[in-house]
C-alpha cells in the first residue's frame, strides 16, 4: 500500500464556519488523524490587524479537540490567509491522506512541518530563512520527495512583529514598522524555500526585502499576528504516493500573465479544451504582488500609492479576477505580498488537479 493524497475544498460562510469539515468527519470522508494541514482563505483585510485568521485557526482547533489530543493538533499546520477582495470566495482547503494502491507513476505528495517559535530578532532576517530551509527539507523527507525539482509549491505561514514583540527584545529587530515586518517575514521565508530547493546558494540579512533578483518560483508565504513559528507545507510529486491527484506549478511574470495560467491548464489536459481542463482543477494557489516599479507592461498603476487600501489588497483582487476568469472558479487561494516569491510584480502559481473526470471535492 502507498499513501494517497486527498484534497477537499470547502466553502466558508464566516471565519468560524467549520461545518463543512464537521460534515466530512461525520460521514467518514475525512479522518482527523490523517489530516496533513488545513489552509483557510478568510475575509479579513490580510494586514497586521486581521484577526479573522486567528479566529479561523482557533475554530479549527476547537473542532479537532473532539478527535485529537492537544499534542496532535499542535503538529498540524493551520495556514490562514486573510483577504478575499473582489470576487474571491472564502474557503477551506483540507489536505489529508489515505491508503492507496501501488501505482506505476508519481502522484501528489504532501507533508507539513512546524518550526520552533521565532525570537522576534530573527523575524525578517537570515536566521528565519535558515529555519524555513531546514523545515522544507524535513517536510520533503516526510513526503518522500527526494528531488527538489519534484517540489511544486511550498505554502508557509510565518509571524510578524508587533510593538509588544519588539519591546520584548529591546528593539533589536529587522524593522519597527509593523506592516513592513509582514513583507520582511514573507521574504525571509520565501528565501528559505529558495535555499532548500537550490534556487539560491547564499543569503545575507541585507538582501531580504531589497535584492529583488533573489526569488523562489515555488514559495507562497503569508504572515500573521496569530503565531510565532513558521508553518511549512510542502506539495510535490513522488513515486511513493499514488492516486489520481497531481500538482503542477508555474510563475506569473506579472499581474496579467494569462499565458502562465494557460500553460498549466494545458498541462492538466493536453488534448482537451479549457472547459474540460477547468473540470479537473481541484485547488488553485497563487501569489499576488503590486510591482514596485508602479508599471504593468508600460502602463502606470496606483496600487502602491493608495493611502487607504494596502497594495496587497489591490493585488489580490486584481490577480484573483484574472485567475477566476481563466479557471472558472472563485474559490482561489490567492495570497497577497509576494516579496521574493516570483519576479517583482508577478508570483508563483500552482494547481492541484485530478486525472479523473470531475472534481474530487
Amino acid at each position: 500500500m502507498q499513501n494517497q493524497a486527498e484534497v477537499f475544498v470547502l466553502s466558508m460562510r464566516s471565519p468560524d464556519d467549520v461545518s463543512g469539515i464537521v460534515d466530512m468527519i461525520a460521514d467518514g470522508r475525512l479522518v482527523p488523524r490523517k489530516i496533513i494541514a488545513i489552509l483557510g482563505k478568510t475575509e479579513g483585510n490580510g494586514c497586521v490587524n486581521d484577526f479573522t485568521r486567528g479566529y479561523a485557526a482557533q475554530s479549527v482547533r476547537v473542532l479537532l479537540t473532539g478527535h485529537l489530543s492537544a499534542e496532535e493538533i499542535a503538529l498540524i499546520p493551520l495556514v490562514m490567509s486573510g483577504g478575499t477582495e473582489g470576487g474571491l470566495s472564502p474557503h477551506w482547503i483540507v489536505l489529508s491522506q489515505c491508503d492507496g494502491e501501488t501505482s506505476g507513476g508519481p502522484a501528489l505528495a504532501m507533508a507539513g512541518v512546524i518550526t520552533r517559535p521565532l525570537d522576534p530578532r530573527e523575524t525578517g532576517r537570515s536566521a528565519q530563512a535558515d529555519l524555513v530551509r531546514d523545515a522544507v527539507l524535513q517536510a520533503m523527507a516526510k513526503a518522500k520527495i527526494t528531488d527538489p525539482a519534484d517540489v511544486h509549491f511550498v505554502q508557509i505561514k510565518c509571524p510578524l512583529l508587533t510593538s509588544e514583540r519588539v519591546a520584548s527584545v529591546g528593539g533589536d529587530v529587522a524593522t519597527e514598522d509593523m506592516l513592513k515586518s509582514m513583507g520582511m517575514s514573507r521574504g525571509a521565508s520565501a528565501l528559505g524555500v529558495a535555499l532548500a530547493l537550490g534556487e539560491i546558494e547564499t543569503l545575507e540579512d541585507a538582501q531580504i526585502g531589497t535584492d529583488l533578483s533573489l526569488w523562489s518560483s515555488r514559495a507562497s508565504c503569508s504572515a500573521g499576528i496569530e503565531l510565532m513559528a513558521c508553518e511549512v507545507v510542502v506539495m510535490g510529486q513522488s513515486d511513493s504516493w499514488s492516486g489520481p491527484l497531481h500538482i503542477g506549478h508555474g510563475v506569473m511574470c506579472d499581474a496579467i500573465d494569462a499565458t502562465a495560467i494557460d500553460r498549466l491548464l494545458t498541462q492538466i489536459a493536453p488534448d482537451a479544451d479549457r472547459q474540460q481542463a477547468q473540470g479537473r482543477v481541484v485547488a488553485t494557489l497563487a501569489k499576488a504582488e503590486a510591482s514596485s516599479s508602479g508599471m504593468i507592461r508600460g502602463n502606470r498603476h496606483t496600487m502602491c500609492e493608495d493611502s487607504d487600501i494596502s497594495s496587497t489588497r489591490h493585488a489580490r483582487g486584481f490577480v484573483g479576477g484574472l485567475l477566476a476568469g481563466l479557471i472558472g472558479n472563485t474559490a482561489l487561494f490567492v495570497s497577497g505580498g509576494a516579496e521574493h516569491q516570483g519576479p517583482d510584480g508577478g508570483g508563483p502559481l500552482a494547481i492541484i488537479y485530478t486525472t479523473q473526470k470531475g472534481k474530487l471535492t
